[in-house]
């Protein structure tokens, strides 16, 4: 389990972001942080893995904090300026998400990161040819995912699939899209396809209005 850190000095957006954190196979949240202080204590009690930060913190930048903590980087942030990036990335990040971003986005970057540690575990030394795909592995697109319909993100599918596998109950395309951070639509369009594939079975739920719902939970084959 990759234990994450967040830390944003919005307590919303630091949930939002610990969600989409928790909802990922593999990752776990480790603890939320709202200011530069508090982030540099918890990193070095907690010990996670990775930090998703934040720029703007109330009382550091989270450009000055970046050097500080003993983790992997995933800066997280509003700060879109091209000298804030080249900084992030100088002091070590291995990522930069410019917000707002969807579920996906993180998720994306995540699986990658996921790859990245998978191919760096081990005690003997590397060859070129393995350090070269860690660092593929880190940017490297999504792998060993069955293609969605064109247009659509593999990310995007498999956050929705496993949504589905998780719940102890049917859901509809709202509640899905609510758990995944996209939109209403954008989670149909994903549910009937995966419905297409054999993978979702579709029900009707009729409510007070009479009007059909659609209802969906993951195919036990």
């Amino acid at each position: 389990m990759i234990e994450v850190l967040v830390v944003d000095d919005d307590f919303r957006v630091a949930q939002v972001h610990a969600g989409f954190v928790a909802a990922l196979r593999g990752f776990a949240v480790a603890g939320l942080a709202h200011t530069a202080a508090r982030a540099r204590a918890m990193a070095a009690e907690l010990r996670p893995a990775l930090v998703l930060l934040d720029v703007y913190l109330p009382d550091e930048s989270g450009l000055a904090l970046l050097p500080d903590l003993d983790a992997d980087v995933i800066m997280a942030t509003a700060a879109a300026d091209p000298g804030a990036v080249r900084a992030a990335l100088r002091g070590g990040a291995l990522h930069y998400l410019i917000k707002p971003f969807t579920a996906a986005a993180l998720g994306e970057r995540l699986a990658a990161y996921a790859r990245y540690r998978d191919a760096l575990t081990g005690e003997s030394e590397l060859s070129q040819a393995a350090l070269d795909g860690a660092v593929r592995a880190l940017y490297a697109p999504l792998r060993g995912q069955p293609p969605p319909p064109k247009g659509q993100s593999p990310v995007t599918a498999r956050l929705v699939g496993d949504a589905l596998r998780r719940a102890d109950a049917p859901r509809s395309a709202a509640e899905i899209a609510d758990q995944v951070g996209v939109s209403r639509a954008t989670a149909q369009r994903y549910l009937a396809a995966l419905a297409q594939a054999g993978r979702v079975v579709v029900t009707l739920r009729y409510g007070a209005t009479g009007r059909p719902e659609h209802q969906y939970s993951w195919s036990p084959r």
